[in-house]
């Protein structure tokens, strides 16, 4: 006799599968994101770090993620927008996945205009061309880094309360 395995989701229709498969990809998504730079805010103080140990960490960083979280990020925020647009019949959803959105875009700006460009003055540097103003500069991305965590977690919080509100409107 074969069993018959029955899963909740192969109940659901199609577009609702759609629609979950946006909602946990997107949570998911922002999760690393927010993860990642709050792992960086937490354990990565350059202030903590001599000159050259910050050099040598920071181009690690960069290698590793200045290219990964900003496309995880326009994932991100492209999965948002569905989502956001799917919710049009509800204004306090709708209005809720919007400001997750404008959180997204901010962070994203933030890691374009400000993280980013400083990434590349330091990458450029080598041992014997640290600048004089050097801390400073590590200041400033720190800075804005604090900044860009603190965004990429109000972002999480709103997309998981705006899926979670959705899923209570659909069953209520």
């Amino acid at each position: 006799m074969e069993r018959v395995h029955v899963y909740l989701i192969d109940l659901l229709p199609a577009s609702s599968k759609r629609l979950i498969a946006c909602q946990v990809m997107a949570i998911l998504l922002i999760a690393l994101i927010a993860g990642s730079t709050f792992g960086i805010w937490q354990g990565y103080n350059p202030a903590l770090y001599s000159r050259d140990t910050f050099l040598e960490v920071h181009r690690g960083a960069v290698d590793g993620l200045n290219t990964l979280l900003p496309l995880m990020g326009l994932a991100t925020m492209i999965l948002t927008l569905v989502l956001t647009l799917r919710s049009d019949r509800h204004t306090a959803l709708r209005g809720l996945y919007w400001t997750t959105l404008a959180l997204l875009v901010l962070a994203g700006l933030i890691t374009r205009f400000a993280n980013q460009p400083i990434n590349a003055v330091v990458i450029a540097w080598s041992a014997d061309t640290v600048p004089a103003n050097w801390v400073e500069i590590r200041d400033n991305w720190w800075c804005w880094h604090t900044v860009r965590t603190l965004v990429s977690m109000a972002a999480l919080a709103g997309l998981v309360t705006a899926t979670l509100a959705a899923r209570n409107e659909q069953q209520g």
